[in-house]
């Protein structure tokens, strides 16, 4: 099960008429906490549970509280205090040490806490700040395509307090290449929750029955394939057809889109071939190529080297997104 927003969004957009709803939010932390300010979770009638407020210590005693919610239809703030012996978190031993806040609010078919409006705007892969005022059911969600900061935080205003999150589509991967050794890089891919693309114009790969969790098949390589990344907002691109002219081509679809990351398997004098190939020198790349693909962990199977892919994948992405903060 995935923990991203998109997919906790989902969930409920396909249930929200058919029993309670409660969403769960940590709005603030002090010490060791396993989830941080912004973290959310679901809640449904049926006792099923969405999504993570902590290491999954806490669950138990936050369903129960969820029910009365769903009763009530009242906001409710919970403290669970790690470091009070007197606290019902320090008794059964969770051990972080850490103080969490947490703020459950019922969803109804009259209010929905904004939720339908975040769920639109990250289908259509933009990004936003979702505004929660603590204590109560007023919520809001802004759209914010650009520099759009990556923690959450408290803004004191002249009506009380409000938790401003932001949001953001899950990553965005585009793999060339649907040979055995891509199986394990989409299926990886898919438990972190991401958006996953294949591209092979070769019709013995890249086949739907091997890659049950690709969204979208792809057998173009040309300016169409450019203008995809563009429009679908892809995020990272790894280039593993084990075929020169194909690798290049896909390199060459690569230029002038805004990309965080792109891996090129394969040693580094066959990277030089494939820039060869694509009439490209290093200079001019718009994005650096990550050749050989990943960092170096010591594995030699598909799944070592697409956990050492993606390991480096994630840290591009959600590094550069730390660097918009220092720039806002």
């Amino acid at each position: 099960m995935s923990n991203q927003l998109s997919f906790l969004l989902n969930v409920w957009q396909k249930g929200k008429l058919d029993t309670d709803w409660v969403i769960g939010t940590v709005y603030k932390t002090e010490g060791s906490a396993y989830r941080k300010a912004g973290a959310m979770m679901l809640i449904n009638g049926y006792g099923q549970q969405f999504g993570l407020l902590s290491g999954g210590c806490l669950e138990a005693d936050i369903l129960l509280s969820a029910r009365k919610v769903m009763r009530s239809r009242k906001v409710l703030l919970l403290v669970y205090d790690d470091s009070d012996e007197d606290d019902w978190s320090y008794q059964v031993g969770i051990g972080c040490g850490g103080k969490v806040y947490i703020m459950l609010q019922p969803l109804t078919p009259k209010n929905d806490l904004s939720l339908g409006a975040m769920a639109r705007e990250l289908g259509r892969r933009n990004s936003g700040i979702y505004h929660q005022k603590i204590g109560a059911l007023d919520t809001y969600f802004e759209v914010k395509s650009n520099s759009v900061l990556d923690h959450s935080y408290m803004e004191l205003r002249s009506d009380g307090e409000w938790l401003l999150t932001p949001t953001n589509p899950e990553p965005h991967l585009l793999i060339v290449g649907g040979g055995a050794d891509a199986r394990p890089l989409a299926n990886l891919a898919s438990e972190l929750g991401w958006h996953i693309t294949l591209v092979d114009p070769r019709v013995a790969n890249a086949r739907a029955e091997y890659f049950p969790n690709v969204k979208t098949i792809i057998h173009e390589l040309d300016g169409r394939l450019s203008r995809y990344i563009g429009k679908e907002k892809v995020d990272a691109v790894v280039i593993m057809s084990h075929n020169i002219e194909i690798d290049a081509k896909a390199l060459r679809c690569c230029q002038d889109t805004d990309l965080d990351y792109i891996a090129l398997l394969g040693p580094r004098h066959r990277f030089k071939r494939v820039l060869e190939k694509a009439l490209l020198t290093e200079s001019q790349l718009t994005t650096p190529v990550s050749a050989p693909a990943g960092l170096s962990i010591g594995g030699q199977l598909p799944e070592s080297i697409a956990l050492s892919i993606l390991a480096e994948c994630h840290t591009k992405i959600y590094k550069n997104q730390s660097i918009q903060l220092l720039q806002i």
